[in-house]
This record gives C-alpha cells, structure tokens and sequence, in this order.
C-alpha cells in the first residue's frame, strides 16, 4: 500500500498535523508566532549543516532549530525587545542558510523543496521519521500538559504550584524544534509557522477548553492536509502551500461562524 506516493504523503501530512496541533495551541495562546517563524527559518542553515558533514537531514536540521530555539530563549528579555530578537534571528538564519547552501561544493540542492515542501516525494524512511517525531512530541507534550498550560496562563500561580516555567518553556522549545524537523519535508521552512499558527486559530473559536481547542487543531490539519492534497493533484499546484491555502479558508470560515454567533 506504501508504494502509492499519494498514500504516503497522505500519512505524511497527518503524522504532522498530529505534531503541529497541540504544540500550535501553546504557540497561539503564549503569543509566540513569530517564535516558530525563527526557529523554522533556521531549518534551511540546518540543511545546510547536514549536506556539508553529509548527515541526515533530519539531524541538522533538528540540531540548528534546536540551538535557535534555545538562542531566542536565552536572548529574549535582555535589553533588546523580543521582537527585534526574533526579527533579526529569524531573517539572519535565513539569509545564513541560503548562502551556506550555495557554497556546498558539488551539491545540487532543490531549495524549493526545503523552503516550500515536497510532501509528494516523501519515502517510506522519511514516513517513519515523521511519524516517529509526531508521535514523540505528542507523548511529550501529553506528559507534560497540566505542567504546560499552567506556566501558559499565569506563570507566577505555577510557581507557587511547584512548576518550574523556566522548564516548561525549555520542553516547548524542544517540542517545537522536533517539530520543525519532522515537517520540513512536507511543508517547507517558510510554511512551517503557518501550520503551526493557522489550525490552532481556526480552533479557537470553536472551543471552550485547552484540550477541545487542541482536539480541533488537530482535526483542521489533518483536513487541510488531506484536502490540500486532494487540491493540489487535481489543480497541479504545489502541494505545501495549498495544504497552507486550505487552512487558511478554514480559518476564516471559523471566523466566520463566530461572527455570527455574535
């Protein structure tokens, strides 16, 4: 059955919307967009990385998202504002990779396929490695849900509670650079942030606790994924950001549905 690609990007793109939807909520609720647009811009220097000492990609570019994620983490707070860290960081990164890229001697590399995703050239190796770090982050992000949504909503009540927020952040950090890894080769780096962000804002208005919002971010991306999927075989488009296109739509129907609930 897994040698139809359809079929296989099919489970790629739910093996990261089971990633990206709990992790996404987090980044909607601690207003940390800009955050997940940095450390997956870092990804392509990743790439880089893993080419030039001829690793997996799948290590260098969990390795640099990881370093940037903890970068921001250390730089936020100290004197500059956190969104001029982020902007920086995060077009820094970009520009460093794609430069890193072009000096890689005898290498030809598709950078489209790393900056928008090639999800209908997913492998069965790639499946599994996908998959493996979705279900990583969502056991980690399970585990470690009350501790998570207490530092998210008042980190001064989680004190008090025996909660190290310092820690908390460190374990979302980590979660997302997983994450960043495991979808580059679905999405890309320039959409990663998108995947994360979207479903999860879709959800939002749809739900009255932590755990329905989460439910339904993970419902509205494996919708957009599948549905992008569908979209972008039958229109011959680029399958990333159509499955992007399809969230978007969805978020705005939500929207919608609220409005008129008001």
């Amino acid at each position: 059955m897994l040698d139809d690609f359809l079929v296989r990007a099919a489970l790629a793109g739910l093996g990261v919307a089971v990633a990206v939807a709990p992790l996404g909520c987090f980044v909607v609720w601690r207003r940390m967009a800009y955050f997940g647009d940095a450390t997956s811009h870092a990804a392509l220097l990743g790439v880089a990385l893993a080419l030039a000492f001829d690793l997996p990609i799948f290590g260098g570019v969990l390795v640099i998202a990881l370093a940037m994620a903890l970068l921001l983490t250390l730089l936020t707070g100290k004197g500059v504002s956190g969104d001029s860290i982020l902007g920086v960081l995060a077009h820094a990164a970009l520009a460093f990779g794609l430069v890193a890229v072009s000096f890689l001697p005898g290498v030809r590399v598709d950078l489209m396929g790393y900056l928008v995703g090639d999800i209908l050239a997913v492998s069965k190796p790639d499946l599994a490695v996908i998959w493996a770090g979705a279900l990583a982050v969502l056991a980690l992000v399970a585990a470690r849900w009350s501790a998570l949504l207490s530092a998210t909503l008042s980190p001064d009540m989680a004190r008090a509670a025996g909660v190290d927020p310092q820690k908390e952040q460190f374990i979302l950090t980590l979660a997302l650079a997983i994450t960043v890894a495991v979808a580059i080769k679905v999405v890309g780096a320039l959409l990663i942030a998108a995947l994360l962000i979207i479903p999860a804002a879709a959800a939002r208005p749809l739900s009255r606790a932590p755990e329905t919002m989460a439910a339904a971010a993970m419902i509205i991306g494996a919708a957009s994924a599948l549905g992008g999927l569908m979209v972008s075989f039958a229109l011959d488009t680029p399958t990333g950001p159509t499955i992007v296109c399809i969230a978007a739509v969805i978020f705005a129907l939500t929207r919608m549905v609220q409005a008129g609930r008001a």
